[in-house]
């Protein structure tokens, strides 16, 4: 392979960064923007710069938005009596796509992992214990990963007497049981319910 100048190799790095994108892919990507600068590349180095300049995270949920308290937070329509937990910010984005949750949410930064080294302390844990002074249900909508798993059953014990309800997991609409995991084909058993 021919050598490339340093700036387009650190552009491969940084893009490399990216979930999702291995080495190959960060150099398609990269060659891509280079040809086509006008169009492409230069506005997206102006919307990255605008984007790390004003996008802020919400000191009430931690959303990311441009104000803070964020857009969800200032929105009088939610249901301020119901608190979504999760572990971050996508979750957030993909539970609000779905258009399924009408009150607040609280995003913890993360999920409890030994292996990581992340623990209560370095999780949003403290806010959420103040926040649910005031809130009737807490939704936990951890991932159904051993971490998620163990976050949902670390938050439970804290919350204590509180009404707490958490996601449903096992069979997803449209899905084959032959296709399947054992770990999902477990959880969809001891979920189910009468008809």
């Amino acid at each position: 392979m021919a050598a490339i100048g340093s700036e387009i190799e650190r552009l491969i790095q940084l893009l490399s960064k990216l979930p999702g994108l291995g080495p190959r892919s960060a150099r398609r990507a990269a060659l891509a923007l280079l040809k086509k600068r006008d169009t492409l590349l230069e506005p997206l180095a102006a919307s990255l710069r605008e984007a790390a300049d004003a996008i802020l995270t919400c000191a009430v949920c931690g959303n990311l938005d441009t104000q803070s308290p964020c857009a969800i937070c200032n929105d009088g329509r939610r249901d301020p009596h119901i608190l979504c937990v999760v572990e971050d910010v996508a979750d957030l984005w993909a539970l609000e796509r779905a258009g399924v949750f009408r009150g607040r949410y609280h995003v913890l930064g993360g999920a409890l992992s030994a292996l990581d080294g992340v623990t209560p302390d370095r999780l949003n844990v403290s806010g959420l214990l103040e926040r649910v002074k005031n809130v009737e249900e807490v939704i936990l909508a951890m991932n159904a990963t051993v971490e998620g798993q163990t976050t949902a059953h670390y938050l439970m014990d804290l919350l204590g007497d509180m009404k707490v309800t958490r996601l449903a997991h096992g069979v997803p609409v449209g899905g084959e049981l032959d296709y399947l995991d054992e770990g999902t084909l477990s959880a969809a058993f001891k979920a189910r319910r009468a008809l």
